[in-house]
């Protein structure tokens, strides 16, 4: 059921301690498998809040929102972006308050459990890395020692124990019984999100194809860059010589961790599905033919160390992956060549040729789909704002214009339409516990945070 991911999200962009949120699943070939957004062009560091004695960079900021956008699932409007700026700034201040009450109260943190963890944050950190000397190359680009590195693991380590610490007793989370979970329910209703709105949709989805001779060029430098892995020569240094994505190229081609739904449909199949420490057969996808490495998978943990769930409550995967990317040339014509023919499908939808029988004959949707290119309900807000923007106006049976993502031209059926709407009681009664348990959770944790708020002394610079 929907409804734990969905109360998730709203409290941990509402409530104190911050953690690991989720986006909702990725709308068709959405994401790509390339470097993580963004966040937005890039500030001059300052400080963006001072709490009592204490500051919020807005470095600091920037980071946690670059963190979360790296994992959203689908694209985030600049109003959003701002919006999303706002609260991880208040989540920062009120961790400030917290630690700062933690050392009032006298509470510490065993060195040797700070050094431990440290450690083993350190340890991960270089497994990420070919081999030492990239790992003091990259120390180097950031005017970073070992040395500090692992002291900023140390603080982050004494932090996150001093808020668990606190939180906990503050609040320990009660496990509730149906009866006590649903009479919070119907007395709280206002406190729950809704349904979100929904559309089924069918697509017919055509690439810019670019012709056969560059589609064959491409694919065989791609599979010599494989054959020099394979034979021995490493990773990072055929990725920072070759590679076309030479934001990833720099790091020897390495995405970091990205979460299933983020991803180009072929390219997270082979994520998901390939032999750790392994480098498999060329994928393609519409950015390209790619030579992939998966070095570790793993559910994707909020900071209380739980598993972020999905949408359907089930446990969000990520993996970490590099790869070599060799683009396929795409020319003015190419690209032209796909929109008429867009233009002309679309022409024989509306004039009421069976959208299926096109979706059959035209459409390289590499999502999951049916043979009519029904790929089912999507939560509007999960849809690009282009695509969603392009959406607004077409009734139910109806079809839209020729719409354009990273995965080429699109022409979609709505073929139903949910509004939002209340949850009833019978779709999210096995959830009720767990859900009402946590929002409780969460009420006090945020009625002792309001309190701290008000005896404290912040200041938020505008920018």
């Amino acid at each position: 059921m929907k409804l734990l991911s969905t109360v998730a999200l709203v409290l941990t962009l509402a409530g104190v301690p911050p953690a690991t949120a989720q986006s909702p699943a990725a709308p068709p070939a959405a994401a790509a498998p390339s470097s993580p957004p963004p966040a937005t062009p890039q500030r001059l560091d300052g400080i963006a809040a001072v709490v009592n004695n204490d500051v919020v960079l807005q470095s600091d900021v920037e980071e946690q929102l670059y963190l979360f956008l790296s994992r959203a699932q689908s694209e985030v409007d600049s109003s959003m972006v701002d919006t999303l700026r706002v609260q991880i700034l208040n989540q920062l201040i009120d961790e400030k308050l917290i630690v700062g009450e933690a050392q009032r109260l006298g509470i510490s943190i065993p060195d040797a459990e700070l050094g431990r963890q440290a450690q083993e944050a350190m340890k991960e950190t270089k497994a990420r890395f070919e081999t030492p000397a990239a790992f003091q190359q990259q120390l180097r680009k950031e005017n970073m020692t070992e040395e500090k590195l692992l002291e900023k693991f140390r603080e982050e380590a004494r932090r996150q124990a001093l808020v668990s610490r606190m939180v906990s007793k503050q609040s320990t989370r009660r496990q509730l019984s149906q009866v006590e979970a649903e009479t919070y329910f119907k007395a709280n209703k206002d406190k729950f999100p809704k349904a979100p709105a929904e559309v089924r949709l069918s697509v017919i989805q055509i690439p810019a194809a670019p012709d056969s001779a560059a589609e064959a060029q491409a694919k065989a430098r791609a599979e010599s860059l494989r054959k020099r892995i394979v034979g021995g020569e490493k990773f990072a240094k055929v990725a920072a010589e070759a590679s076309d994505d030479e934001t990833s190229g720099r790091s020897g081609g390495d995405l970091g961790y990205l979460v299933r739904g983020s991803m180009d449909p072929a390219f997270e199949k082979a994520v998901f599905s390939r032999k750790l420490n392994t480098v498999g057969e060329l994928v393609r996808t519409v950015y390209g033919w790619h030579v992939i490495e998966v070095l570790d998978r793993d559910t994707l943990k909020t900071r209380a160390g739980r598993d972020t769930l999905d949408r359907d409550g089930k446990p969000l995967l990520e993996a970490h992956v590099r790869h070599v990317l060799v683009r396929v040339p795409l020319t003015d014509d190419d690209v032209e060549r796909s929109r008429q023919l867009a233009l002309s499908v679309r022409a024989q939808a509306v004039a009421g040729k069976d959208f299926g029988a096109l979706a059959r004959q035209y459409s390289r949707y590499a999502g999951p789909h049916d043979d009519d290119g029904d790929i089912g309900f999507l939560p509007l807000s999960t849809l690009q704002p282009n695509i969603r923007a392009g959406l607004d106006s077409v009734q139910v049976g109806g079809v839209s214009g020729v719409l354009v993502n990273p995965a080429g031209f699109n022409i979609f059926r709505v073929t139903e339409r949910k509004a939002e709407r209340e949850y009833a009681l019978e779709e999210i009664k096995d959830e009720l516990p767990d859900v009402v348990s946590e929002m409780q959770h969460r009420e006090k944790i945020e009625v002792w945070v309001k309190g701290l708020r008000a005896k404290a002394h912040i200041q938020i610079n505008k920018s």
